[in-house]
């Protein structure tokens, strides 16, 4: 019997990665009869779908932010436990992205591909730590795949944004971040750090950020960024986290002579910086840097790489100098402008 060809298994369709045997899709881009979610961010975890596997924690954020039902059924992945489908035999493992993050490991008649869906490497408080596993054909992401990108300690970053509170306690201090995972991220990162006081919160972050605590996530305490309008000095000295649109609204200039931070790995380009205004840039990503990836494509010893939204030419160009096959996937409808 002629053995099986990794394009048989898994191969890119206008919806998205689509195992043909198994017959499901993985992070489709539209409503599907049966598909397998990586994690719970808006351009891989769509409403919709005829049926939905996914982490317990996935499964309850895509149940806040779409309601309950948002697809016909849904069946919990394990991480670590096999389910077969159709023959198909799937695993879930952590990626460390954000909470309930996963890789799917695809595995049919001995071939082995793994879908990293988006992930980092280094240690994050907030969710479960990337695990390297061995396969034929690894599917990584490439937001950050050019070698300027190089994402230093999280605790530096950080740093800067509790100095800048010390020397400037008449202003507020708005830092911008992504609504699930960063922001909760920077928060327990600013714990982290020592800052016991009260951290204000855009109300587009409330039910996330209960969430996480549900989980187990210690974020301290919260309350809402709400300004009385007859105390324009009330957040003066404070430190207020919001979603980056909110930034862009009334919302964002009621507060006193803010300092504006944006937590992002985009933050590296002083011109995206720059060009949103951001005065305190924080490179705080959840996307593996170039170290990062070229590291993890060493770990799971591939001996072939598909690479899907981002900067896929000079990772597809490193695996090649580096004796692995590789090819990008042209995937389109996944996000990274608001990593």
């Amino acid at each position: 019997m002629e053995a099986m060809r990794a394009s048989d298994l898994l191969a890119p369709t206008d919806d998205g990665l689509y195992c043909r045997p198994g017959d499901f899709h993985i992070d489709p881009i539209r409503a599907v009869d049966k598909a397998l979610i990586t994690h719970g961010h808006a351009d891989h975890a769509r409403a919709g779908h005829g049926a939905v596997l996914a982490t317990d924690e996935t499964l309850k954020i895509m149940a806040i932010r779409y309601g309950d039902p948002f697809a016909g059924q849904v069946q919990t992945a394990v991480p670590g436990e096999t389910v077969t489908i159709n023959g198909v035999d799937v695993t879930y493992y952590p990626a460390g992205h954000v909470l309930g993050s996963a890789q799917i490991l695809v595995e049919k008649d001995g071939l082995r591909i793994v879908v990293s869906g988006d992930y980092k490497r280094r240690a994050d408080p907030t969710c479960a730590g990337f695990e390297p596993v061995r396969c034929d054909v690894f599917v990584t992401e490439a937001t950050f795949a050019l070698p300027v990108f190089r994402h230093p300690d999280d605790r530096e970053e950080i740093a800067k944004l509790l100095q800048s509170v010390d020397r400037f306690p008449e202003r507020s201090h708005l830092v911008g971040a992504y609504a699930l995972g960063k922001a909760q991220r920077v928060i327990r990162l600013i714990r982290d750090a020592g800052y016991d006081r009260t951290i204000y919160i855009h109300g587009a972050l409330a039910k996330l950020s209960t969430f996480y605590e549900s989980e187990g996530v210690a974020l301290g305490p919260l309350a809402p960024a709400t300004i009385e309008r007859s105390n324009k000095t009330q957040f003066a000295g404070e430190i207020v986290v919001g979603t980056p649109s909110a930034f862009n609204d009334k919302w964002a200039r009621r507060f006193p002579d803010p300092v504006t931070a944006f937590a992002s790995g985009w933050m590296r380009i002083r011109q995206r910086a720059k060009q949103r205004g951001v005065e305190l840039p924080l490179i705080l990503s959840d996307h593996a840097d170039w170290d990062e990836l070229t590291t993890t494509i060493r770990d799971v010893e591939a001996e072939e790489v598909w690479v899907t939204h981002g900067r896929e030419e000079a990772l597809v160009r490193w695996c090649e100098i580096n004796g692995i096959t590789a090819k990008p996937l042209m995937l389109v409808g996944y996000e990274d402008e608001a990593e």
